[in-house]
């Protein structure tokens, strides 16, 4: 299940998710060109280990320099590799450009952080004595398609499904699309949990970061901007269907 396009119209131009975006894709870069040593180093620097935090002797006795809180901000800009910038940047790309649109530009990057720290804050309270760097734009990411289909329920997703090498195309309601996502990552997170071995995966800050979204979006959203946002008493919420 993949999401090629949606067709809520965005009327300006999303600065802050451009620049997101770009700096992801440049920290991202400058990964590829360290040795797998050094970058994983620097997933243990600037990534979120939850051990670092609830146990800060073994963190000392592990060799970890105090940072403070930037890795809470940091982590949100790394990623381990192609797939994993790939998606992230894709969802991004898709569903965050009318929410800011919807709140403006500088509510917006403050939205997503918010979203992002929320995200590592379940992650860490679920996992508190991880010793596993957590990186990845995903919970903050989860966030905006939390608000998103808050904002835009009734909108539709062009999704790819493909079968084997067969592509097949369906345009589904984008409170469908996301509410699945939701709960995959529920049911792979719980999964996961009773699951042996290490998690991979941070789970827990998909769900936490999605519902911090649906919650916080009020608080950020301008009605005023928000011209295609969902309402009961419309009747024609003039979105394309030629998408």
């Amino acid at each position: 299940m993949i999401p090629i396009r949606d067709n809520v119209p965005c009327l300006t131009t999303p600065y802050v998710l451009r620049g997101i975006m770009l700096a992801n894709i440049a920290v991202f870069a400058f990964e590829q060109l360290l040795t797998p040593q050094a970058r994983l180093a620097l997933f243990h620097l600037l990534g979120v280990v939850p051990a670092r935090f609830f146990h800060p002797e073994w963190a000392v006795n592990a060799g970890y320099p105090d940072t403070g809180v930037l890795p809470l901000f940091s982590y949100m800009f790394l990623h381990s590799g192609w797939l994993h910038i790939i998606l992230n940047m894709w969802m991004l790309w898709i569903f965050a450009d009318n929410i800011e649109d919807a709140m403006g530009h500088g509510r917006f990057i403050l939205f997503y952080m918010t979203c992002g720290l929320i995200a590592i804050g379940i992650q860490m309270i679920i996992t508190p004595s991880s010793s596993a760097p957590v990186i990845g734009a995903s919970g903050a990411v989860a966030g905006i398609m939390g608000a998103y289909m808050l904002l835009y329920p009734h909108g539709q997703v062009l999704t790819l499904f493909p079968v084997i090498i067969i592509p097949f195309f369906f345009k589904i309601p984008s409170s469908l699309f996301l509410g699945l996502w939701f709960l995959i990552q529920v049911f792979s997170g719980v999964s996961s949990h009773f699951a042996e071995g290490t998690q991979k995966v941070a789970w827990a800050a998909h769900v936490g970061g999605f519902v911090a979204g649906m919650i916080l979006i009020r608080f950020f959203v301008k009605k005023d901007r928000c011209v295609y946002c969902y309402a009961p008493e419309k009747k024609d919420y003039e979105l394309p269907d030629d998408f």
